[in-house]
């Protein structure tokens, strides 16, 4: 649609030398960041079944940690650096248990010795 020159309809976003594309509205949006939120109520009788609560944030990551919100560092699954803190965790759980499970093992011979000295 156009603008037509007596006065009607107005013309498409943009048009009449604005001149602003997806690009610009893109930047815009993530520059200052939009929240779309609702929720979702399914009542039976005034008796409310389940509450479904939704929350759309679309920002760029600085904006998003200007905001607080940063979970994604620290989620495995999107992040290599908290992927690697929970390697290096696990590892050193497993090289503690193994340890432990070393000491046992070189204790229980001496013990089965004591017990056979004192058989005797």
């Amino acid at each position: 649609m156009t603008a037509s020159p007596g006065g009607g309809l107005p013309g498409p976003y943009g048009s009449n030398g604005g001149g602003a594309n997806l690009a610009d509205i893109l930047e815009r949006v993530l520059d200052k960041g939009i929240v779309i939120a609702g929720d979702i109520k399914i009542n039976l009788l005034d008796i409310e079944l389940l509450t479904i609560k939704l929350r759309l944030i679309v920002a760029s990551i600085d904006k998003a940690k200007e905001m607080g919100i940063d979970w994604w560092e620290d989620d495995p699954a999107l992040s290599t650096g908290a992927r690697r803190a929970e390697l290096s965790r696990e590892n050193a759980e497993l090289r503690q248990r193994l340890a432990e499970l070393e000491d046992r093992q070189s204790l229980e011979p001496a013990e089965k010795e004591n017990n056979e000295r004192r058989q005797r």
